[in-house]
């Protein structure tokens, strides 16, 4: 186990005191926003008219809402729409087809998030916390520690902003729609458990409610929080689980993912077939491939051999070369070892593909997240 961290990691579930963010439109419910409409002596009616603006065409700002009354609409800024976000910089890639978005909290923290285009479809990576307590020792996120976990607003307004983006064709250069979305930015989603299924469920419900993006091109990745997992299947959504592996055995994995001193990769597995028994979706296994720590032979057909057991034909694994973040002493396998082990692991009955590295050169890949200016 040549450079792996011979210190326990201390691994951090709960977000920092930090403030929450200013209530925003979208983090209330329907009967929420509708009661709130009334306080500020509007018909019933408008709650609906001011949600189609914001999920329908995008508009997060009542001043704009041409259909509201002109002498309500500061009032309905001021109760229903707080600055959430505010971008601070725009870094580029794949010919503008990457767009990585560093952005200001109103509390000053620091969050990241990846804007992908692909021919026929565009991707956005969002962030469910700033930071990350999991303390992954690869991954840049994890080890700038987790300063808190983001409302519902925050993560809502990720999917807004980009797609607005597209549909105003500021990545490259023409007009798209946002179709899906993967929560594998910054942080563990199921560590802010709550607030992601409603953000879920705001991106796929149809307007006035929500995006209308169908369920089954949302991904929620996760290091393996098993009960979680077992959660998420029971809300009886049809989201697409990913599961960050990077390792079948439990000694090797206790160092790259320090939460499997807490569920073992056996658990995590059990966890995953019922989540794709509950589903009907095939699970993802997420598997950075590291140079002389996790890519031997015997570990692919190990890793095949675990999978196909634990969920027979309901895995597919994503091997991701690994993204070196500045100054790390990981490093990504050679593209022989990664052929290789991809053989491997299909050889054991388990689709296996390498993941394409979109945006590493501007630390935008899987892994590199940081919000290096905090």
């Amino acid at each position: 186990m040549a450079g792996i961290m011979a210190t326990p990691v201390q691994l951090n579930f709960t977000a920092p005191r930090r403030g929450m963010p200013p209530t925003h439109m979208a983090d209330l419910t329907r009967e929420k926003l509708q009661t709130t409409i009334q306080d500020l002596g509007l018909p019933k009616f408008r709650a609906d008219q001011i949600a189609r603006q914001y999920y329908g065409r995008l508009q997060g700002d009542p001043r704009e809402m041409t259909d509201l009354p002109e002498s309500k609409r500061e009032a309905v800024s001021e109760a229903l729409f707080p600055q959430l976000m505010a971008p601070l910089k725009d870094t580029e890639a794949d010919d503008g087809e990457t767009r990585k978005t560093l952005w200001r909290l109103h509390d000053g923290t620091l969050l990241e998030s990846v804007l992908m285009r692909y021919p026929g479809r565009a991707t956005l990576c969002i962030s469910s916390q700033a930071g990350c307590g999991m303390a992954c020792p690869f991954c840049a996120t994890g080890q700038g520690g987790l300063d808190r976990n983001l409302s519902t607003g925050e993560m809502v307004e990720q999917v807004r902003l980009a797609a607005a983006t597209m549909r105003d064709g500021e990545v490259s250069g023409e007009e798209g729609r946002l179709s899906n979305i993967v929560f594998m930015g910054m942080g563990e989603p199921l560590a802010n458990y709550k607030r992601v299924v409603e953000t879920i469920r705001k991106i796929t419900n149809p307007a006035p409610e929500g995006f209308g993006i169908s369920q089954r091109n949302v991904t929620v990745s996760t290091v393996g929080l098993a009960p979680a997992i077992r959660k998420l299947a029971d809300e009886e959504m049809s989201v697409r689980l990913a599961v960050s592996l990077h390792t079948p055995d439990d000694e090797l994995r206790d160092e790259l993912v320090p939460v499997n001193n807490r569920w073992s990769v056996e658990e995590v597995l059990d966890a995953a077939r019922y989540y794709a028994e509950k589903s009907g979706r095939r699970v993802s296994i997420e598997y950075a491939l590291i140079r002389d720590i996790n890519d031997q032979a015997w570990r692919a057909e190990l890793l095949g051999k675990k999978l196909h057991g634990a969920l027979g034909s309901k895995v597919h694994v994503n091997v991701i070369p690994l993204n070196p973040t500045p100054g790390s002493k990981w490093d990504a396998s050679p593209k022989e070892r990664q052929d290789e082990f991809v053989r491997r692991v299909i050889e054991q009955g388990v689709p296996c593909t390498v993941r394409d590295t979109k945006g590493q050169e501007i630390a935008a890949a899987c892994g590199q997240l940081a919000a290096e200016e905090r």
